[in-house]
């Protein structure tokens, strides 16, 4: 496929859901930021340059991966696995991962289990150019 596609109803059910995900993803997090950004601008401005540019890299790897772009994937992986990483990271402690709501910790366990579902990877390290 050498067009930019922002869904792609032709790949597995797990890769549709993970592109949708990841918009999500994006979005929540450019939701979060504005809702806090006088302490990212205060105490945490390095964090809030790694939310904006997760949310970023989460909207290029969704498109990339519904184009079926082999950089995508990864790059999706990554963002997948930003949350953890921020909290680790920030509050030093990996206590920290689990003390997000239950509902919003739901979606990052799911983002993260379908992307690296064997469908999703069967998938991308044979469709993917």
């Amino acid at each position: 496929m050498s067009e930019a596609r922002w869904t792609n109803p032709s790949q597995p059910q797990t890769l549709q859901i993970a592109v949708f995900l990841l918009y999500a993803h994006a979005f929540f997090t450019v939701l979060h930021y504005m809702q806090n950004a006088e302490i990212y601008r205060r105490f945490l401005s390095p964090w809030g340059y790694f939310l904006v540019g997760m949310a970023v890299l989460g909207v290029l790897a969704a498109r990339g991966i519904a184009s079926e772009a082999k950089w995508a994937y990864p790059a999706g992986l990554a963002v997948a696995l930003s949350p953890f990483i921020f909290r680790v990271l920030a509050y030093e402690s990996v206590n920290a991962l689990f003390d997000e709501d239950l509902i919003n910790l739901m979606f990052e366990i799911a983002l993260v289990a379908l992307l690296i579902h064997p469908q999703s990877r069967d998938y991308q390290r044979i469709w993917f150019k």
